[in-house]
């Protein structure tokens, strides 16, 4: 992976944020009106094909505007995002909806998955050792604009009930993926989940370990997600999983 200057390191930053919140490819002009960048629209443009050529951006087929590629996405996760975790209301909060199944472990891991599709407004899937599924919140793509397309959403739902493609993906993660022993959680996203229509979709998910039970927890919804509140959760109630159930 290339070094990047400490300029593109901050255009990156801002056109990352920017296509998170808008959905919509980042032109130069916007982020020189919007952004305090010091430098000109057309210096941006110039780091910004710097930026393509090196693989963090690519070029939009109905703008001039630019979106990050999946290398953009996980350099951005992995060394410019601020985690904004749960205050201790919400974990309180969380606690509270699933305590009354900490018995229960098949039931904890229903309502935990539940409550994180809930928080997270995505799809969330869970899954065990014993090869078991789960996942709730499938509704919640219909509101993101990356689903409006009928083939990526049909992809997604067509996933649901398919065990064997969610484990081999969870084995995809490792050094070959460019991940590391000390990440949060582990992303997969675009390309890295090996299917055409779900190039604009990402994986978030963390592993918990649940007295004798194991296996992942964690979201599905558009590669272009809020990451900084969406990665601290998944962590959080993999982690609730695996204390309530000690």
């Amino acid at each position: 992976m290339a070094d990047l200057t400490q300029r593109q390191i901050k255009i990156l930053k801002c056109i990352v944020e920017e296509f998170i919140e808008t959905a919509a490819p980042v032109g130069s002009e916007s982020l020189e009106k919007k952004y305090n960048l010091g430098i000109s629209s057309a210096t941006i443009r110039n780091e910004m094909s710097s930026l393509t050529q090196l693989g963090y951006l690519k070029k939009s087929h109905l703008s001039a505007g630019r979106g990050p590629t999946s290398m953009g996405l996980k350099y951005y996760v992995r060394n410019l995002m601020t985690p904004k975790g749960l205050s201790v209301t919400e974990e309180i909060g969380a606690k509270e909806k699933v305590w009354d199944y900490r018995n229960e472990f098949e039931r904890l891991l229903k309502e935990t998955t539940r409550e994180l599709a809930f928080r997270t407004r995505s799809m969330a899937i869970a899954t065990t050792d014993q090869g078991s599924m789960y996942s709730y919140g499938a509704s919640n793509l219909l509101e993101e604009p990356e689903f409006f397309n009928i083939d990526v959403t049909k992809t997604v739902l067509s996933l649901v009930d398919n065990t064997t493609f969610w484990f081999d993906i969870i084995n995809k993660i490792g050094p070959a993926n460019g991940a590391s022993s000390d990440e949060v959680v582990h992303l997969l996203i675009g390309e890295d989940l090996g299917m055409e229509h779900l190039e604009p979709c990402g994986f978030i998910y963390q592993t918990y370990e649940a007295g004798p039970h194991r296996g992942i927890l964690g979201i599905v919804g558009p590669a272009r997600c809020r990451y900084q509140q969406i990665i601290p959760t998944v962590d959080y109630f993999a982690g609730l999983l695996s204390t309530l159930s000690r």
